[in-house]
């Protein structure tokens, strides 16, 4: 079946009268995306940012009347910008793996999507399936992670992966040596997909343990924690983060902005110290010894 898309430019204010419109016209589904190549980083919370100027895509069955429908459009619309493409009917469930390729991720380790071939076979191949949870190895702050891990001597660790979503840094921390993994999520989907990439990476299910972070056991420690997640919860987890990691153990936190990189610090300098931050896209990485005393 061929499809029709409408496609529509706008400023973000009218965004949501253009949506209705087309909704009204009869448009399958509604899509917006950046029209100017405008990064949104990190919203605040509560927030649902837009971009400044944006495309509205409308999805339409072939056998609309085109004319008709932007006829009508233009009479209920201050737009000037609008145009129509044919889609050809696609394998829409697996199209979006084309975006995913085998990503390097240092001198030993590779990420190699489930449906992909490894590039080097001999190396240190974690292969993926993200799922429905966050992860893949192509986002810096992932990327900035799996680097870190593939320079460290985890061999006899434990590591906590807080955040872990595909489970892709854990993972990873057991097939470069470390003999056990906790992973820590508060969506249970992230779980079932860590779970699913261990076994598809055939890691034995002794060496993973899988927790809500409600369900974690009380005086947990590892020799090194990961916590991929975003700036805020980094601050508000410091002493959760500090507590359950060992001493002289290591941690290394990512998914915040160069620009917040004090402020992640700051709660964890007391107990920590810190080598240079590493910053990748306008994304920072920050690993940390433990002290002693």
């Amino acid at each position: 079946m061929l499809w029709q898309q409408l496609k529509i430019s706008c400023h973000r204010d009218s965004t949501a009268t253009i949506e209705g419109a087309l909704l009204g016209s009869g448009a399958l589904s509604v899509t917006l995306e950046d029209a100017a190549d405008q990064p949104i980083l990190e919203p605040g919370v509560g927030e649902t940012p837009l971009w400044e100027r944006c495309i509205v895509t409308g999805l339409f069955g072939a056998e609309l009347d085109c004319v008709k429908i932007e006829s009508q459009l233009r009479g209920q619309l201050s737009v000037t910008s609008m145009h129509w493409q044919p889609i050809e009917e696609r394998d829409w469930c697996n199209e979006w793996k084309k975006d995913f390729h085998p990503v390097r991720c240092g001198d030993r380790l590779w990420v190699c999507p489930s449906w992909a071939q490894p590039p080097q076979p001999d190396a240190v191949n974690v292969t993926l399936d993200p799922g429905l949870a966050f992860g893949t190895g192509s986002h810096p702050t992932t990327f900035l992670c799996l680097q870190w891990l593939d320079r460290q001597l985890l061999e006899n660790k434990t590591v906590i992966d807080f955040g872990c979503g595909s489970g892709i840094l854990g993972i990873a921390a057991l097939m470069l040596g470390a003999t056990k993994v906790i992973a820590v999520d508060n969506d249970p989907q992230a779980l079932l997909a860590t779970e699913d990439n261990a076994r598809r990476n055939k890691i034995h299910k002794s060496m993973l343990d899988c927790y809500l972070p409600c369900d974690l056991p009380h005086g947990l420690s590892a020799d090194c924690t990961l916590a991929n997640i975003l700036a805020a919860p980094l601050i508000e987890l410091a002493p959760q983060l500090t507590a359950i990691t060992a001493r002289a153990g290591q941690i290394c936190l990512s998914g915040i902005l160069d620009s917040q990189i004090d402020a992640v610090r700051a709660p964890y300098k007391d107990y920590f110290t810190f080598d240079d931050p590493i910053i990748s896209a306008g994304w920072a990485q920050l690993n940390a010894n433990k002290n002693i005393d």
